[in-house]
């Protein structure tokens, strides 16, 4: 009885396996609050260190919010005009993404009975609680302004699709997670010729490589970009910078919340299309069109206008980026190699996934990899581009449809024959099939005893009907082939030629 009185009451659903509804929205609100305290700490902090600073604590905290639900890709109004700013500071965007997937995760892996209207949907509740506060503060007259319906619809959709997957990774990874289902049943619901069995974790695999690869060569082109820039004094970059500390602090943390942006305009630039900044605008490796463009430090490292020249060197980065995915499709295709005497017949896989692709499911893994990646850099693309403002700057990044297609296209180019000879250098030379023993029995036919007894020797009992009699056919032949040259030998003996009867 005592035991029972310590114990706090609020606990008790937590002993049962259970947890109250108010919990779980406070982990929602918890999640939201501590995305708006990584934003809004450094804002206040520079209005704080800013002596010239003309907007008071409102002004800070309407700041805040507009860049926190810039980070959700949500709309914002910027200026007296009333200017589209709709640029997603993608880095914010994927903490937001992850501090959502591991809230909803841990209410997910909870054991015991649940409340109806508990678990991750309290959690995301909670949060699109938060981000209609924030929206309401953000409206009305300032620097910038939210729109309350589609800065709720579009923060309530990221929120949604995060948890959602949260809480699905959590269920599959429980103790009574429900069998997982085969991924991308279509591959295997190809005809034989173009089936590759089993291929979907390869297929998955390489464009997780090839995109890793293309990140990778988005951020080489961004660091050289840098390095030069450097290399060149500074020029109008430390122009920029060069306006106060507070201004440097400031311009730097705006840099680096939109790193993952510049890496994926650095990448459509590797892939050939490039980027706009601004309309009428291009700046890819075969030439560079620029107009006036704002004073930011990431626009510093844009390449001087005119020609390409050696800046198409560039277009090799997405080759190398392509090497790994042919290599680990190439192996796949391959297959296990089995022991000598086990192979199929036709020395390709019959959909049980134990033998090699045919070339044909080769080429249809490396176009359905290829197809998938561009879809994902197509994606990619329109997160990271948006509008700075209205009229020439209303269009900033890649064309997500230019450089998906430049994706898939190279994907394909370097990846179907680089598959292919990894295939054909994993099999090996190609087996020369035996000849057909019926065949070999005709041109052997002038064998003798020991012949006789080699078919003899091949003819066996556990062989189908037709095999059995065509080896007794064999047989017949070499005993009546042994018998008439044992009756030539003994004419030969005797002194008389065979054909002198």
């Amino acid at each position: 009885m005592t035991q029972l009185m310590g114990r706090p009451i609020l606990e008790l659903p937590g002993e049962l396996g259970g947890r109250p509804l108010p919990a779980d929205l406070l982990a929602g609100v918890r999640t939201a609050l501590v995305g708006l305290a990584v934003v809004g700490v450094p804002v206040l902090g520079l209005w704080v260190a800013t002596p010239y600073a003309d907007n008071g604590a409102t002004g800070a905290t309407r700041l805040a919010g507009a860049l926190w639900l810039l980070g959700h890709g949500a709309p914002v109004l910027r200026g007296d005009a009333g200017a589209p700013l709709t640029v997603t500071p993608l880095l914010l965007g994927v903490l937001t993404v992850a501090q959502l997937y591991r809230a909803a995760a841990r209410v997910a892996s909870r054991r015991g009975p649940r409340p109806r209207w508990g678990g991750p949907a309290a959690v995301w509740a909670g949060y699109c609680a938060v981000a209609a506060a924030v929206v309401l503060h953000c409206t009305g007259a300032g620097l910038f302004r939210a729109r309350v319906l589609p800065d709720v619809l579009v923060v309530g959709l990221l929120a949604g699709l995060a948890t959602a997957a949260g809480a699905r990774s959590a269920r599959a990874a429980g103790p009574a997670a429900p069998p997982r289902r085969p991924a991308w049943r279509l591959l295997d619901r190809l005809p034989a010729p173009f089936r590759p069995a089993g291929g979907a974790a390869a297929v998955r695999g390489s464009v997780l490589a090839a995109g890793a690869g293309l990140v990778a060569a988005g951020g080489v082109l961004v660091a050289v970009a840098a390095a030069l820039d450097a290399a060149a004094g500074g020029g109008h970059g430390m122009a920029v910078l060069g306006r106060g500390p507070a201004a440097l602090v400031g311009l730097l943390l705006l840099g680096v919340v939109l790193l993952p942006n510049a890496v994926l305009w650095g990448t459509a630039y590797a892939l050939g299309p490039g980027f706009a900044v601004g309309s009428g605008t291009v700046v890819a490796p075969g030439g560079t069109v620029l107009g006036a463009v704002p004073e930011f430090p990431m626009f510093a490292l844009l390449p001087a206008e005119g020609p390409g020249g050696w800046r198409l060197a560039a277009l090799l980065l997405p080759v190398l980026a392509g090497v790994v995915p042919a290599v680990l499709l190439g192996r796949a295709a391959a297959g296990p190699r089995t022991a000598a005497g086990a192979d199929d017949s036709d020395g390709f896989d019959d959909g049980d996934g134990g033998g090699p692709w045919p070339l044909a499911a080769t080429v249809v893994a490396v176009l359905a990899a290829a197809l998938l990646t561009g879809v994902a850099v197509a994606a990619a693309g329109w997160l990271s581009g948006g509008a700075l403002a209205g009229g020439r700057m209303a269009r900033l990044g890649p064309s997500p449809w230019w450089t998906g297609s430049a994706a898939a296209g190279w994907f394909a180019l370097v990846a179907v024959p680089g598959a292919l000879l990894v295939r054909h250098r994993a099999l090996g030379p190609a087996t020369v099939p035996e000849a057909d023993e019926e065949v070999d029995g005709e041109v052997d036919g002038e064998a003798d005893g020991q012949a006789a007894e080699e078919l003899d020797a091949d003819a066996d009992e556990e062989a189908p009907p037709a095999a059995r009699a065509r080896s007794a056919e064999r047989l017949r032949r070499g005993v009546l082939l042994l018998r008439a040259r044992g009756y030539a030998a003994v004419l030969r003996l005797g002194g008389r030629a065979p054909g002198n009867d």
